[in-house]
């Protein structure tokens, strides 16, 4: 299996590794600082490359049974390769600040209404999320965006930890939605904003609620009728180049 670099260090944008399997499916590698599109956030992309000059660019990453899976253009590396792989940051560091915005987002719904999250997606300049509740204004929605810039004004910083899957009997407010898309693991990945929120996440994150900037609601939708998408934008930002 590949070890997911990002899962720890989401500021990682370069690392080594080595090509374990190549085909028409993609390049597997023993690990990779490259995100793989899941959780409705979208694949890193960037370029990988060995030692003799020759370089690939990586179009999208993906989960498999045997590990994360690389789709590059032109013939891949053939298995055995060391290849050094370079992250593209300010794609990633867009992805970490929308996901970071629905995690707070996330986070005020659920203190204020208990409501779970019913779906989400990410893009490089926008962000929806949908939300299971039945009664809710653009008033009340401009509220919880409100409270959502607050949490960013006060800049707590974010950690990652793992907690034993028996936690999530102890502590069942950490899954914010259905239970069946919870991976069989042992061990499940905790996104902690101290002093606000913690929840069970697989994405990439930034490293303090200052880091997201100013929250925008751009607008909302009825998708049903529990179901409430909203949609936002972030001003767009310089990634950090340390």
């Amino acid at each position: 299996m590949t070890e997911g670099l990002y899962l720890r260090d989401a500021y990682l944008r370069s690392f080594d590794g080595r090509v374990v399997a190549a085909g028409p499916d993609g390049v597997l590698l023993d690990r990779t600082a490259f995100y793989p599109t899941g959780g409705g956030q979208p694949n890193d992309t960037g370029e990988i490359r060995d030692g003799n000059g020759r370089s690939w660019t990586v179009v999208g990453v993906e989960k498999s049974p045997d590990g994360i899976r690389h789709s590059v253009a032109g013939e891949p590396p053939a298995a055995g390769t060391a290849v050094h792989g370079e992250v593209d940051w300010p794609r990633r560091w867009a992805h970490m600040r929308y996901h970071t915005c629905l995690h707070i987002l996330s986070g005020v719904v659920f203190h204020r209404f208990g409501s779970d999250i019913t779906g989400g997606q990410i893009y490089l300049d926008r962000a929806r999320m949908d939300l299971s509740l039945p009664e809710f204004t653009r008033g009340l929605a401009d509220e919880v965006v409100a409270e959502v810039n607050r949490v960013v004004g006060r800049n707590f910083p974010i950690a990652v930890r793992f907690v034993d899957r028996a936690e999530l009997d102890r502590t069942p407010g950490l899954v914010r939605v259905d239970a069946s898309l919870v991976p069989e693991v042992d061990r499940l990945r905790v996104i902690d904003i101290e002093g606000f929120d913690a929840q069970a996440d697989g994405g990439t994150h930034v490293r303090s609620t200052g880091e997201v900037g100013p929250v925008r609601l751009q607008k909302i939708e009825n998708k049903g009728a529990r179901n409430k998408r909203l949609y936002l934008t972030l001003d767009p930002a310089a990634p950090p180049a340390g």
